[in-house]
């Protein structure tokens, strides 16, 4: 049974796991090189996932288990070093996530971007956010101390800690892995089932039901949890089967394209009128949200 430690009431004085008198291996070269492996193979993730389904996961607790268990391979570690890989490896994972989601917008007003310009907003964000950090740390981190129980940061630390179940960790979620990608390549690759079931209403026009089970979004429902994920395919079902209903119904009658657009409303498939209208209202919905959030 796992024991739960009641947080550090505030003010209290904080006592590291490794103590000041101590100085054990900490920023090696091997730690900086695989936080920036994991850090590439879990950037490029998010930005599929976040493209895929507006969404993304954070990677500290898995680089932190593949770090525990790849250093084990090795030989011995220290906790500062495995601390060390998750942290590179997480920050280029937020990276990737910041860019992702901001610069399709960019690309959707009609501006080009080149890899240069990418990369250079990518690090200006990085900067930005390492300097916001150094007062904020202080403030959220040193005097909320015990009031702020940032759930992530402390299941990461006690992945960290824990050390010994690293391997088990570990062969559990390379388990995950190669089921995950067998299940892929037989649905993608070689197109053993449909990899979008869809269902389209007869009688009800411009309706349609369809699914995509696949591992990624299976994980992602499970890590976001059933409150985030029910909110998700509410706006599903609001999208096929009353916004482009009522779309199509409205826009039936018209003899000439929308501006902007060169095939009748008439003559798009479900698919195209949530690409070419359902879409932007869904980003404007998102601003509003973040609007009346702030008021």
């Amino acid at each position: 049974m796992a024991t739960v430690t009641a947080p550090t009431p505030k003010g209290s004085a904080f006592q590291p796991f490794v103590p000041p008198s101590q100085s054990p291996a900490e920023l090696t070269l091997r730690a900086v090189l695989l936080g920036v492996i994991l850090g590439i193979v879990f950037a490029a993730s998010s930005v599929y996932l976040a493209l895929k389904i507006g969404l993304t996961v954070s990677a500290s607790i898995p680089i932190a288990v593949l770090s525990v268990a790849f250093f084990r391979t090795l030989g011995r570690s220290t906790i500062l070093e495995n601390n060390i890989v998750q942290t590179t490896g997480s920050a280029g994972e937020s990276i990737a996530a910041g860019v992702v989601f901001t610069l399709p917008a960019i690309l959707l007003m009609g501006y080009d971007l080149t890899v240069g310009k990418v990369a250079i907003i990518a690090v200006a964000g990085g900067v930005m956010g390492v300097l916001l950090m150094i007062p904020l740390r202080r403030a959220l981190i040193v005097k909320e101390h015990g009031r702020l129980t940032y759930p992530e940061g402390t299941a990461c630390a006690e992945v960290l800690v824990a050390g010994e179940r690293g391997g088990v960790q570990a062969k559990r979620l390379f388990q995950a892995f190669g089921l995950a990608f067998g299940y892929k390549f037989f649905m993608a690759g070689l197109k053993a089932w449909r990899e979008y079931p869809t269902w389209t209403s007869r009688t009800y026009q411009g309706a349609s039901v369809s699914a995509e089970v696949s591992p990624e979004l299976l994980g992602v429902g499970y890590i976001i949890g059933p409150r985030i994920a029910g909110y998700l395919f509410a706006g599903g079902c609001l999208a096929y089967l009353v916004l482009i209903p009522a779309i199509k119904l409205f826009g039936s009658g018209l003899t000439s394209p929308i501006f902007a657009e060169t095939k009748l409303i008439a003559d798009m498939s479900p698919s195209e009128v949530r690409a070419e209208f359902v879409f932007y209202i869904g980003a404007g919905a998102v601003a509003s949200a973040g609007i009346i959030a702030l008021i």
